[in-house]
């Protein structure tokens, strides 16, 4: 008995030693000095121990009394520990019921028009349009002048690295420029090719859920959901105008889709690590364009099919992605207003379909994203304008959630000219995910203990307000 508590114990410190080490591995390689510098303690702890208990053994101290009972209590707590971390606990019942579970009073649908970028992007003073806007909604305007008289809503792009902003605006400007030439009505609204003209491609729902899926994923989506449509989640009215289509500014848009496809794309570990600087906005951008480059054409695919179809990217919403991305189970809403997914964290960037092509609807998840934003709170703390609540979730618009200041987050975006992504930087989430964050996320998701343990030992290891770090050379600025 003796003997099989030792060769126990010998594995767990082993098992401990090589978590330790993948970690310190996983901190070197995401360049976190802080984080290497504590990992590397850990890990020299975890040798230390495991060669103690080398030596132990060798000596036969564990085939004394002592030294048996010390073992034996040593894999009890271990154990114990385990049990504590692994174990599931009680789920989340509102976030399986997706957006459901959030609605706590009358939710209206959103006018396009009255969001920021809307206001700030597309109404120009003078116009027919600003008069309107401005009479039915006159306290949004003291907001929208002072933006305009700083020199333009988003200020000048990439100023917060004057003087070496150049390359990187040029590649920020060359990834934007993809969403824009594919929004003319007939590509995010596509008619059937003529060689398709006329033919209706008759698919069981399984079938045509299996299909539409494995292509958005050749396509380049990292994750794709399916969710039948809450008509809440679509715009009540048109307000983003790209392409002179002033007509449309203000019509309703109808509801008249069933079906949403909802995909993610993964933005690059290293250029979000350097926010709020030029890097991470190359990188927003770029996952902009694969989006515009994926919904377009899985769009025309099924517009093929024989069934109408509408691509949402980053110039032409019709829908509010995350609330539909929640209900197609490819994560849940966190503090910070991004989605949170179990792969990825916030670092994502969404696109969609809507369709009436019968599809099969994926069903909502409960990572424990709730109960963890309510201990972490990083992204409120590191929060550059101060736009994240730290406070509770409150009621807004019938939907209880965290309100962003979306007018303070705006405005910082425009004085740096980046779309700032700090909050996304330092979410704990946002890790790259090696072995041992793949392993933490695996707890975090299913246990509330490990929720408040790991949130402790992120800023421990990476620190309440970890900085930005060096990006790849080719982003890098030239000073």
């Amino acid at each position: 008995m003796k003997e099989v508590l030792t060769i126990i114990a010998g594995l767990v410190l082993a098992a401990q030693a090589v978590i330790a080490l993948s970690f310190f591995i996983s901190c070197l390689w995401e360049k976190e000095k802080r984080a290497s510098f504590f990992s590397g303690l850990q890990l020299a702890c975890m040798l230390l121990l495991l060669f103690l208990f080398l030596y132990l053994a060798s000596n036969g101290f564990f085939q004394s009394t002592l030294g048996a009972v010390l073992l034996a209590l040593a894999i009890l707590m271990a154990a114990a520990a385990f049990l504590l971390l692994a174990r599931r606990s009680p789920a989340n019942l509102k976030a399986l019921k997706g957006t459901k579970g959030s609605i706590a009073g009358e939710v209206k649908r959103v006018d396009e028009r009255e969001i920021v970028f809307a206001r700030n992007r597309s109404i120009r003073p003078g116009s027919t349009e600003y008069g309107i806007f401005y009479k039915e909604h006159p306290d949004l305007e003291a907001y929208d002048v002072k933006r305009r008289e700083r020199g333009g809503p988003l200020g000048q792009l990439g100023s917060i690295d004057k003087p070496d902003e150049g390359p990187n605006a040029a590649a920020t400007l060359a990834c934007l420029s993809i969403p824009l030439h594919l929004s003319a009505p007939n590509q995010v609204k596509p008619l059937p090719h003529p060689f398709m003209k006329d033919k209706k491609i008759t698919l069981s729902p399984e079938e045509a859920t299996k299909k539409v899926k494995d292509f958005t994923s050749h396509l380049g989506a990292d994750l794709v959901g399916i969710t039948e449509i809450n008509p809440l989640w679509i715009y009540s009215r048109r307000g983003e105008i790209f392409h002179e289509n002033w007509e449309d500014w203000g019509k309703e848009i109808p509801a008249d889709h069933r079906f949403a496809v909802v995909f993610a794309t993964e933005m690059d570990f290293p250029l979000v690590g350097a926010a709020p600087h030029t890097p991470t906005v190359i990188e927003s951008m770029r996952n902009y364009g694969k989006g515009a480059y994926i919904s377009v054409q899985l769009a025309s695919y099924i517009a093929n099919l024989g069934y109408p179809a509408t691509a949402n990217h980053l110039r032409h919403y019709e829908a509010i992605l995350v609330p539909l991305a929640v209900d197609a189970g490819l994560g849940e809403l966190g503090r910070l207003g991004y989605l949170m997914t179990r792969e990825f964290g916030p670092r994502i960037r969404l696109g969609a379909v809507t369709t009436n092509l019968p599809l099969i609807p994926d069903r909502p998840v409960d990572l424990g994203v709730a109960d963890f934003c309510r201990i972490c709170k990083k992204c409120a703390v590191c929060c550059p304008s101060q736009s994240i609540p730290m406070g509770e979730q409150t009621e807004v618009n019938g939907i209880l959630r965290w309100k962003l200041n979306a007018e303070t987050c705006f405005d910082y975006w425009g004085k740096i000219g980046t779309d700032c992504n700090v909050c996304m930087r330092v979410c704990p989430w946002s890790h790259a995910r090696t072995f041992p964050h793949r392993l933490i996320v695996s707890l975090v998701s299913r246990n509330r203990y490990a929720r408040r343990i790991f949130s402790v030992m992120d800023d421990i290891f990476y620190g309440r307000k970890p900085k930005p770090k060096t990006p790849p050379a080719w982003a890098g600025l030239h000073s």
